[in-house]
């Protein structure tokens, strides 16, 4: 964790004042972060532990010299938008809780009486939520794969540039030697292995997201999203920002702290897993998508961790409208994050990168030289090539989840948010990607195991009709 604070104190600006807790680190024999994995492969002794414990509290005292231009608060989010997509009113529905001191209340809640879902819109569900999977399940045996050796493990089946399922078959042994599958996933998501979809967290946390509205409605409180995971979500099913928030909250302590006490992954890609389905359930109300998807993501993340999910929420909102193409819900998502973020100038080089090359793979170049210094898992690559991807294949389900997984990184994240916004945009999703599914999700949140898309969409379409 220490090696991690460090990582993200180079990012956002605190890396000179840092370099004491770095040189103490070092000298009492600590290591730095782990180049791929959230944890490092042995326990640390007591002694360091101890010393971590005292580290991660100085580093956590430094002041960032972006904060400016990256707020936290809700109300100093807000204030960067445009005014056309400032809702009107103030915050939250429900009476504000007892809450410990500097925790927030029930944060921004619904501001207006949403729309109607547009017209044949479970349809247009039920293809967001199998384009999610599908996208997910291409890039699951991929995961933590360098770029390089994605591009040849995928040449080598003669499947680049990437159109279909990964596979084992024509691959020689000395590739797969090199570039082995992820060791969780390849039995059940290459394609000679798909047989329905299996469990994977981003799509847990949508089905904790609808169970969430299911249970406390539109105007639930970051309190009911920490509640719903003590009670539904398996300890073991988390990761990074998720499973400190999930510590943090065992050891009694509320939000915000859940996100900031001892969190170097606070703006990691969790909380953009978790906003499709504030989009879904507010159909062309993006403001009210990022108002849910910031109550939700504000138990975990800050700042760029924040801002993914708002963008995603917005953008999918946008595109739930029935109105709009892909790169209008991109500018729209867009809208909702602060400015002169580090977020929001990585999706506008994506998004720019994209429409100045014909050939994805140098624009994945191009993300990769400007960004590569991130985590693998950090927010702002994984959204910029999101952005990317959804934007050079122009609407299209194959490509976007193909050039989403083909770029790298968080490679089933992204094709899983990348094939849930291109399937809500076109309606629907080949034949061919969603066959091997089977119409089945295998999940460990309580209730839904084996449920259908086509049941998944029914219920979110209820939830979208509420009030």
């Amino acid at each position: 964790m220490i090696g991690h604070e460090l990582r993200q104190a180079a990012e956002d600006g605190r890396d000179a004042d840092a370099e004491p807790a770095r040189r103490t680190w070092l000298a009492a024999g600590g290591h730095p972060a782990p180049a791929r994995a959230g944890a490092s492969p042995t326990p640390a002794p007591p002694r360091l532990r101890a010393l971590a414990a005292r580290l991660l509290d100085d580093l956590a005292a430094l002041p960032s010299p972006l904060a400016p231009d990256e707020p936290h608060s809700w109300e100093a989010i807000r204030a960067t938008w445009p005014q056309s997509s400032t809702p009107p009113g103030g915050p939250g529905a429900r009476p504000a809780r007892q809450v410990a001191p500097g925790a927030p209340g029930p944060g921004p809640g619904p501001t207006r009486n949403p729309a109607a879902p547009p017209a044949g819109y479970a349809a247009r569900l039920e293809a967001a939520w199998t384009g999610r999977a599908v996208g997910c399940l291409l890039g699951k045996p991929v995961e933590k794969l360098p770029l390089h050796g994605i591009r040849t493990l995928a040449r080598a089946a003669g499947n680049w540039p990437l159109d279909d399922w990964f596979t084992a078959r024509r691959v020689p042994p000395e590739v797969l030697a090199a570039y082995p599958w992820n060791r969780r996933s390849a039995p059940t998501s290459l394609a000679e292995n798909i047989d329905g979809m299996p469990e994977d967290d981003d799509l847990n946390y949508p089905l904790l997201g609808l169970l969430l509205l299911q249970r406390h409605g539109k105007g639930f409180t970051t309190a009911d999203v920490a509640r719903l995971w003590l009670d539904e979500l398996p300890a073991g099913r988390t990761f990074t920002a998720e499973r400190v928030a999930y510590r943090n909250l065992l050891h009694g302590l509320e939000p915000p702290l859940t996100a900031t006490h001892h969190n170097p992954f606070r703006e990691w890609i969790g909380a953009l897993i978790r906003a499709d389905v504030h989009g879904w359930t507010n159909p062309g109300d993006p403001a009210a998508a990022a108002a849910q998807a910031y109550r939700d993501a504000v138990l975990t993340h800050t700042a760029n961790g924040l801002y993914a999910a708002l963008f995603v929420a917005a953008a999918t909102a946008t595109a739930a409208g029935g109105r709009a193409d892909v790169h209008t819900a991109l500018r729209s998502g867009l809208d909702f994050v602060p400015p002169r973020s580090r977020l929001a100038e990585a999706v506008r080089f994506g998004i720019r990168a994209a429409g100045e090359d014909t050939d994805f793979d140098r624009v994945v170049d191009r993300l990769h030289a400007r960004y590569g210094h991130c985590h693998w898992v950090h927010a702002v690559p994984n959204t910029a090539l999101i952005a990317a991807a959804l934007t050079h294949a122009d609407g299209d389900f194959t490509r976007s989840v193909c050039r989403a997984v083909s770029g790298g990184w968080d490679t089933d994240s992204n094709g899983a948010t990348a094939g849930a916004l291109a399937a809500l945009v076109s309606g629907e999703v080949p034949h061919r990607w969603s066959a091997p599914l089977k119409n089945r999700l295998a999940t460990t949140v309580p209730g839904f195991d084996g449920i259908g898309f086509d049941a998944l969409a029914h219920l979110t379409a209820q939830e979208a009709a509420r009030s």
